[in-house]
């Protein structure tokens, strides 16, 4: 029987922490760098539960008051699933109809998944006004914007 080797090796878990806070600075750090070159930080906002409507709208809103305004973030809204439901004219509550008229005059952007809307019979002219159908699908939607810089956001 051969002795097991000593395991007095030091705890790893401070290497753990070291590795989160420097992934912390480092995103922390890009964030800021983006605020001082004066870019307008790009953000998508990924709504498919149509229980979460009305709270991804709430956040939308405090993320440009957050940000200092609608002019320091540029933000898309993509939703598919049955969240595009909450968004169909006839279906949607005034709290929401509101909220999209509200944000879409500080410029925000709202996409619905065209797969969607063709699997729930709606059609095009059914949504909000403003709405654009995104004819890749939603999900396709969310990862070029992705790749586009955008940072993913989903409530």
């Amino acid at each position: 029987m051969h002795p097991s080797p000593p395991t007095d090796s030091p705890p790893r878990r401070p290497l753990h922490l070291l590795a989160g806070l420097l992934l912390l600075v480092a995103t922390l750090g890009s964030i800021q760098s983006v605020a001082l070159a004066g870019e307008r930080l790009q953000v998508v906002y990924h709504v498919a539960d149509e229980n979460k409507v009305v709270f991804a709208l709430n956040n939308i809103a405090n993320h440009i008051e957050g940000a200092g305004g609608a002019d320091q973030v540029e933000i898309v809204l993509v939703t598919h699933g049955d969240a595009v439901k909450r968004f169909i004219d006839i279906e949607a509550v005034d709290r929401v109809r509101r909220a999209v008229a509200e944000l879409q005059q500080q410029g925000v952007t709202f996409e619905a998944c065209a797969k969607t809307l063709e699997l729930l019979r709606f059609g095009r002219d059914e949504l909000l006004d403003g709405f654009i159908v995104a004819e890749q699908g939603g999900v396709t939607r969310i990862a070029e914007l992705q790749s586009q810089g955008y940072v993913y956001l989903r409530p």
